[in-house]
């Protein structure tokens, strides 16, 4: 980043820093050395996204992570109504939903296959020797945890670890990346309301939602073994004959549970981000009640379980709280709040229609219905393959609910439909890439036949450009795509449900007696289904397994993380930390400082999410800072991306005002890149900031500046065009030479004037 080999680091730690060139460490002392001359310094924050090996263990928390961007992705609104608070009560509570479904799938492994239904049965029992002290003998008879409560309790140990686990990693990543406090807000007599919500003093400190949210969901996960343990035995206790004292209690036990679950969505619901004011306060009596009170209750269900009850046998699935009905009504849950969410995000955007905006303002439903799906596919892949691997083809256990199977039977189908988008995206891209054979003969002034003016033509060279700008279009068609699949994986999901319920059987014992047809059709989508769903389970591990060894692939995993880690965790708190929460806090301390320090002035350049840190970083400045502030963005997906999926935070009245709040705005982009494009502002504007697309690669054939064949560069190596250097001298020629100095603090007499610094530092945060 600053083309040289010898760098100090200048503010930061191991995690995030600023450097400089080794001559440059000392600029401000030497202000005479560098009159005119900018000081280039780098904020470097890939261990953020990408660092050590932990984080391709974060594959394991996608759908917290994809749900948590359906938060971010709602309309623009022309105010806060009642229906932008009712949107993000929906995403929170979709996202409560798949913490359920998660302990749901651990009981379901743990405590149905394992204690229920393999300890259960003598003959599956006996080819583990680790389920011995569990197992049944072939008279139903056996130790002192072979009793099916008391094998229920022993293995909610497994699920109440995993939300142990979660509720550790939700705190600890928050103390690592997202506790630093933003730069504090001064009213200024310039400083007038913010366009986006990002330049408000609270948006990038969380604190207060993210403790609620995690007090909520380690409590509703805990509720939910809760239920797996106690509900098999007070369905049995009502049985006739039973215990009079244990079934009071299990009615006592189920009444506590409804209060908990009650209590849990009181807290989801209660309150969303509070952005207008930096809230440092902390809800510390709930957030310690909540998840005590549930694993309290969780303890007093493991010892209603565990309570002697001579002839009761465990047999089939596990009754009570499992089962069709458990499955079948989160399922019911995600879809209804995914169709309910999809209705407010149409009302919200017909009050402000925005033409750029994804998928017409249903950007975040869709996006909510694929992390449902994708926490379907984990949950439904490791039930399977555990399900397998302790019984195989033997048919000693019923395994897993048949809801599971229809689920996993919708998957070739979805693929069929993925299939057939992909062909009709390929046809467009083979156009366009004919229509674009033409401008790149425009672009680089080709002839075809001897004695024309201009360069000859190299058919093979002029198909590469044009094939790779037509791939590059393919990001525009990705809402198309996600819009398609999440409408389709919605419909086939209810058609699921609806099957499990109506027949009870898995699709192909459904099927018998029907046509042949749609026989044959059945056992292939349940056998094909079963595979992929565990293949995408096995997927996921084997993935994050490689990334967690090897570098290269971990940081193919940040890419991913850059845009879905970029927000704070607003809809649900074990998604992986905000990486922003500490980037932003830096960069504005970092500006604020320096300007104030030294009375220069700066350009922030950035590429790629780069780009968004910086536009990002300038929202959250003073005014009079900002106003010293040049950007300087490259490859930037600002508009492509952002403005078009998280249209009420980067619309295009944001970057208007962005344009207008900082002193000077220059965009580079190439129609070969993929990612970034142009800003696309309004009227005159649009010109001032955006730079005609720049040639790729720079030169078509052999040159003298070019005796080699130029690569095409696409999404990487701006620097490389001249082009980039020239608008950067520009920009800093542009900046005001007049600063306005430091405001003296309130009663303190009048400040010295500041000696003119640098005339100019670049910074840059690359992505």
């Amino acid at each position: 980043m600053l083309d040289d080999p010898r760098t100090v680091r200048v503010s930061g730690d191991d995690t995030a820093a600023v450097f400089r060139r080794v001559e440059d460490a000392d600029a401000e002392s030497r202000p005479d050395d560098y009159r005119g001359k900018p000081v280039p310094e780098a904020y470097v924050w890939c261990n953020l996204t990408s660092g050590n090996g932990s984080r391709a263990l974060w594959l394991l928390l996608l759908p917290f992570m994809v749900v948590n961007l359906a938060h971010w992705m709602r309309p623009n609104a022309v105010r806060r109504s009642r229906t932008v608070r009712l949107y993000g009560l929906l995403v929170r509570l979709v996202g409560l939903t798949l913490t359920v479904l998660f302990a749901a799938a651990a009981c379901e492994v743990a405590l149905d296959l394992t204690a229920w239904q393999c300890a259960g049965t003598a003959a599956c029992g006996a080819r583990r020797a680790w389920l011995g002290f569990l197992a049944v003998d072939a008279h139903g008879d056996g130790g002192w945890w072979s009793l099916p409560g008391r094998r229920l309790a022993l293995a909610a140990l497994v699920p109440t670890a995993l939300m142990a686990l979660l509720w550790y990693l939700s705190h600890r990543t928050w103390s690592a990346y997202e506790s630093q406090l933003p730069l504090p807000h001064q009213s200024e007599p310039d400083d007038g309301e913010t366009s986006t919500a990002l330049g408000r003093p609270g948006f990038w400190y969380g604190r207060r939602l993210v403790a609620r949210l995690r007090a909520a969901h380690s409590a509703a996960g805990l509720l939910t073994v809760a239920a797996a343990v106690g509900t098999p035995a007070a369905r049995h206790d009502r049985a006739p004959g039973g215990p009079a004292v244990l079934d009071a209690l299990g009615w006592v036990l189920v009444g506590a549970l409804l209060a908990g679950v009650v209590a849990v969505v009181g807290v989801v619901a209660h309150r969303g981000r509070d952005e207008s004011t930096l809230d440092v306060t902390l809800d510390r009596a709930l957030v310690r009640l909540l998840p005590y009170a549930a694993l309290l209750l969780l303890a007093l269900s493991m010892l209603y379980a565990g309570w002697s009850r001579p002839g009761w046998r465990s047999a089939g699935r596990l009754p009570g709280a499992f089962g069709i009905s458990a499955f079948g009504g989160i399922a019911l849950a995600e879809g209804a709040l995914v169709v309910a969410l999809a209705v407010v995000a149409t009302l919200i955007h017909r009050k402000a229609p925005d033409p750029r905006a994804a998928l017409r303002g249903l950007g975040g439903p869709a996006t909510a219905m694929l992390a449902c799906a994708l926490g379907g596919v984990m949950t439904g892949g490791i039930a399977q393959r555990v399900a397998d691997w302790l019984d195989g083809t033997s048919g000693l256990i019923d395994g897993p609910p048949v809801l599971l199977s229809w689920q996993a039977s919708v998957i070739p189908p979805l693929l069929v439909v993925l299939a057939v988008l992909c062909g009709a995206l390929t046809l467009r891209t083979a156009r366009l890439k004919k229509r674009e054979t033409v401008r790149v003969a425009l672009d680089y002034h080709l002839y075809d036949r001897p004695g024309a003016a201009g360069e000859p033509a190299d058919p093979t060279r002029t198909q590469r450009i044009a094939g790779t700008r037509a791939r590059a279009t393919l990001t525009d068609r990705a809402p198309l795509l996600i819009g398609a699949v999440s409408s389709v994986t919605l419909l086939l999901g209810g058609l699921a449900v609806a099957g499990a319920w109506a027949t009870g059987q898995v699709p192909g014992t459904a099927a018998e007696g029907t046509y042949s047809v749609v026989q044959g059709a059945a056992d292939t989508a349940q056998a094909l289904g079963s595979w992929l769903i565990g293949f995408g389970f096995l997927f996921f591990v084997t993935w994050g397994r490689r990334a967690y060894k090897d570098p290269a692939a971990r940081r193919t995993i940040g890419i991913l993380w850059d845009v879905g880690t970029f927000w704070p965790r607003a809809a649900h708190p074990f998604a992986p930390p905000c990486y922003a929460e500490r980037a932003v806090p830096d960069l504005t301390w970092r500006m604020a400082t320096w300007t104030r320090t030294t009375g220069g002035r700066l350009i922030l350049s950035g590429h790629s999410q780069g780009s968004v840190l910086a536009a990002a970083a300038a929202w959250q400045l003073p005014p009079s800072v900002r106003k010293r502030v040049g950007l300087l963005t490259y490859g930037s997906p600002l508009e492509r991306l952002y403005g078009r999926w998280f249209p009420a935070h980067f619309g295009p009245a944001a970057l208007a005002a962005l344009h207008r709040q900082v002193d000077c705005w220059r965009n580079l982009y190439r129609r070969t890149d993929p990612i970034g494009g142009p800003i696309g502002l309004p009227g005159a504007c649009g010109p001032v900031v955006d730079h005609p697309a720049l040639p790729d690669p720079l030169a078509y054939g052999r040159t003298a500046q070019h005796p080699l064949p130029a690569p095409i560069l696409g999404h990487g190596d701006y620097q490389a065009d001249p082009v980039f250097a020239e608008e950067r001298a520009r920009l800093l020629a542009r900046l005001r030479p007049g600063v306005p100095q430091p405001r003296p603090a309130a009663g303190a007499p009048d400040a010295e004037p500041l000696p003119e610094g640098p005339q100019g530092s670049s910074g840059r945060s690359s992505g």
